[in-house]
């Protein structure tokens, strides 16, 4: 033995859950509820939290994260903040020295889900507001890593596009969540896995 530690597949996947699960402890579904959701906080299901959008349940949210791989530091989008509870939990995943940011259509929710963030505090996140017809935040991309939580028809080319060499999205595809990882400068440098059938509201 050279005294060197090494880490195998099998251990490398428990520290990638090790992770997510400290940051769903430190930052629960119910502090990201409305009022009177926020009894149903533990329940493993979607809940509403208006404008016909959801907070998806805490098993998929995990599934997402650790198929996201996020190190600390990473610069990462989030794609459908909704609530604020995925950009928190991404803000602690990538620590001070990362850099989250989501964006969110609505309006009313681009206010809540931020207080909701800000109620965090972790200053290195935010929550913006989506520009209509444009898909991610390009002007200041590239990332390191890609979150979408609602459901496109195909793969966006404007969001694979925004992601850095050696990047990674998890995006939900045509009922099925896909992992799409870059890596090198290239379109044929994108290589695409299925995680399984899942269902989220539509990508607008």
């Amino acid at each position: 033995m050279d005294g060197t530690s090494r880490r195998y597949p099998d251990e490398r996947e428990a520290a990638r859950r090790d992770r997510v699960a400290a940051a769903m402890a430190a930052h629960g579904r119910r502090g990201f509820l409305r009022r009177h959701e926020a009894r149903r906080a533990d329940v493993d299901q979607p809940l509403p939290i208006g404008h016909g959008q959801t907070s998806s349940q805490p098993s998929t949210v995990a599934r997402m994260l650790r198929a996201l791989e996020v190190p600390v530091g990473a610069r990462v989008l989030d794609v459908g903040a909704g609530s604020g509870w995925t950009t928190a939990l991404l803000a602690h995943l990538v620590g001070p020295d990362g850099v989250v940011v989501g964006v969110e259509l609505e309006p009313d929710l681009v206010a809540w889900g931020g207080a909701n963030l800000a109620a965090t505090g972790q200053p290195w996140a935010r929550v913006v507001a989506a520009r209509p017809g444009v898909l991610g935040l390009p002007d200041e991309g590239p990332w390191d890593r890609v979150l979408v939580s609602a459901e496109a028809r195909e793969l966006p080319a404007a969001l694979v596009g925004q992601l850095a060499d050696g990047g990674i999205m998890v995006i939900p595809v045509a009922g099925e969540l896909l992992t799409v990882a870059r890596r090198g400068p290239a379109p044929s440098d994108v290589t695409v896995r299925s995680e399984g059938p899942h269902r989220f509201v539509p990508l607008r």
